[in-house]
């Protein structure tokens, strides 16, 4: 006869699960990944539009630094960052115009680790962070290992998704409220700030005494008018914390280097005993990342040269479907699009599990996994224009031919 004391290993299983496992989304970016190895299997070319992996060559500074390791022995490294790195850093903010001094950035792995570890400082259990839906998709999941509710504000897609009005912002702005993220150029939407709209963010910031998150991944990625910083609004010092990351501006995703950037020294305080418990971010990859740093400004003018005519090639196709709707994005290298569908999810599932055309199909993100607010983006999808344009023509032809069969299969 058994003992009801004792736990058996099923009770034991169940009891280990916390509620923030529950909580924690799937990406909405990676989520269709399975199904797209499938079609792959099967011989289908699949247009991977789902994820922001350039298709850029990662410079050859970067690859050449990796190959050029040469130390005896792979040791840790600081948990501020590599030095060489942190000096390129504040020598690549000083050429765009920004005065960031060493003492005020802190190396993180990837921008992903810069955006938790801004929120773990600033932010108990509970408190509230202020978005604006569609918004990035994994703002949800570091939001629920922090312990932090997001608060969203709905963009309008008629609008270019730009902010609401400062009025709106400063009403949902409570006695929990730490901080209002922004990312601009935006991913998901290729929205571009104005420097009128980031100033009215920092004085609301500084009226109402938040802190502004200020993503700046994508800055080089403007096509349309200029990049504007939260740096740049020094009557926030003390409440602008900038994140930064290498991985689109030299297509080094996996290289997982990013930083974040503070005036306020108990914020650097705190990052660097966050960056002490995880140790060192990435030696070698730092290493690499300091020698790309100092590319001249025709670097980054070409990039925005190619990204810009992907995505007039792309928004120029999409718009040409029956149905299907998109604003010319200003900035990063996404659009959200609508579409003549009522289950975005089946819709994009369905074009790698039941579709090909010349054994070709395209995958897309599903919009819902970019909203906070339940029953938001169930016609919406983000597409990422990073392939080369004879791919995008292929990518939309077979959209294009796909929403058609689905249209009238469902």
């Amino acid at each position: 006869m058994s003992d009801p004391n004792v736990t058996t290993p099923a009770k034991i299983g169940a009891l280990l699960l916390s509620e923030r496992s529950r909580l924690m989304p799937a990406s909405p970016i990676r989520k269709l990944v399975p199904f797209a190895e499938a079609a792959r299997k099967r011989g289908i070319t699949v247009y991977g539009l789902n994820i922001g992996q350039p298709d850029i060559p990662t410079p050859p500074e970067f690859l050449a630094a990796v190959r050029a390791f040469s130390a005896p022995v792979l040791a840790y490294g600081h948990s501020q960052g590599h030095a060489e790195l942190l000096t390129a850093f504040s020598r690549y903010y000083r050429n765009i115009g920004l005065d960031i001094p060493v003492e005020q950035i802190q190396i993180t792995t990837g921008g992903s680790e810069a955006i938790l570890f801004a929120l773990t400082i600033i932010a108990n259990p509970g408190d509230e962070i202020i978005v604006f839906e569609p918004y990035y998709t994994n703002y949800m999941g570091f939001a629920v290992e922090a312990g932090v509710k997001l608060v969203p504000l709905a963009t309008d897609p008629g609008q270019g998704y730009g902010l609401p009005p400062l009025e709106k912002i400063e009403q949902k702005i409570t006695g929990r409220t730490r901080a209002i993220l922004l990312c601009s150029p935006n991913n998901p939407t290729g929205t571009l700030l104005s420097r009128e709209v980031m100033g009215g963010i920092a004085d609301l910031a500084r009226r109402k005494n938040v802190f502004v998150l200020s993503d700046e991944v994508y800055r080089e990625f403007c096509y349309t008018g200029k990049h504007t910083s939260i740096w740049e609004f020094e009557e926030i010092a003390e409440r602008a914390i900038m994140l930064d990351s290498i991985s689109k501006r030299y297509s080094a995703c996996g290289a997982r280097v990013g930083c974040l950037a503070s005036r306020n020294k108990q914020v650097m305080d705190a990052a660097l005993r966050l960056g002490q418990a995880r140790l060192c971010s990435p030696t070698i990859e730092q290493i690499a990342a300091a020698r790309v740093m100092d590319l001249p400004q025709s670097y980054y003018t070409a990039l925005a040269d190619e990204y810009r005519g992907r995505r007039d090639t792309i928004v120029d196709l999409f718009n040409k479907i029956p149905g299907c709707f998109c604003r010319k994005p200003l900035g990063a290298f996404y659009f959200m699009g609508t579409f003549p569908v009522a289950d975005i999810e089946d819709f994009c599932r369905w074009m790698l599990t039941d579709f090909s055309y010349e054994n070709q199909t395209v995958m897309i993100a599903p919009g819902p996994g970019f909203y906070a607010t339940p029953g938001m983006g169930k016609n919406e999808a983000r597409i990422a224009y990073v392939l080369e344009k004879e791919k995008l023509i292929r990518a939309m032809r077979a959209l294009r031919l796909g929403l058609a069969e689905y249209q009238q299969t469902h």
